[in-house]
């Protein structure tokens, strides 16, 4: 039963020796606020974070699903042409090499600032592990599965549908949590760039006026916002793909 609460009681550890090392070190608070100073921040902030928050979070959902509808096409091709994999492999991984902090200014002076922009530089963060997690899926299905599907006639599209896709889920959704944790990471570096509201935005504003624990309280949010849609796609899989669900967890108290 413990075991079960190890994370909340780490966490609340964590926070009380972060508020006792401030304390008794006189750190200044623009360096690093306390956990009680970072809370005071975000009430006094009271209800402008809606505001923020749901600009974060539109950014956030619109980047993840045009991951999912651009990757998944290209992850096919990929997986479906050596032509087609020799030709976009490579523009991937040198996509994947240039830090997208020296990408965004580009897109956003070609495309002009708002939530476009904001999109674009995210989902190219964003999309490279759904490519490469649900390419590497289809191409590993077993070979005696498409013998199988070939002996009985089955065309490419179904075969790609009823066997291949299939097979590939527990890959898919294991970009698509990553694809989630970097489309925040994304969104963020987004509204550094290009915004006028956003966490990210917050961010970036507070720590030019040195009020540092209002950015950390954006900062709780974001974590908030990553873990809750982290979850979400675990839970997506385990109710409409429960036979491709990762095994639970050992108990390290059973017994």
């Amino acid at each position: 039963m413990m075991a079960r609460f190890t994370a909340v009681i780490a966490v609340l550890a964590a926070l009380m020796v972060w508020e006792i090392a401030c304390w008794v070190f006189s750190i200044p608070e623009f360096l690093l606020p306390r956990p009680s100073a970072i809370v005071q921040a975000m009430q006094d902030f009271g209800p402008h974070w809606w505001r923020h928050i749901y600009e974060t979070l539109a950014t956030i959902l619109a980047v993840f699903a045009f991951a999912v509808l651009l990757g998944v096409p290209i992850a096919v091709a990929i997986a479906s042409s050596g032509t087609a994999y020799r030709a976009i492999y490579p523009f991937l991984v040198i996509k994947q090499s240039t830090p997208i902090i020296a990408l965004a200014p580009i897109i956003v002076v070609a495309v002009g600032a708002g939530f476009v922009s904001k999109v674009i530089v995210a989902c190219v963060v964003a999309i490279f592990p759904i490519i490469v997690s649900t390419a590497t899926g289809l191409m590993a299905t077993p070979p005696e599965f498409l013998e199988l599907a070939r002996s009985v006639r089955q065309d490419a599209r179904r075969e790609l549908l009823r066997i291949r896709f299939p097979f590939a889920v527990r890959y898919i959704f294991s970009g698509l949590r990553v694809s989630i944790a970097l489309s925040v990471i994304g969104a963020v570096v987004a509204e550094f760039v290009s915004a006028g509201f956003g966490l990210g935005y917050i961010v970036y504003s507070s720590m030019a006026y040195l009020k540092t624990a209002l950015a950390f309280g954006a900062l709780v949010f974001l974590a908030i916002i990553g873990i809750t849609l982290f979850n979400a796609i675990g839970i997506a899989q385990r109710v409409f793909f429960p036979w491709a669900s990762e095994a639970p967890a050992h108990d390290d108290d059973a017994g």
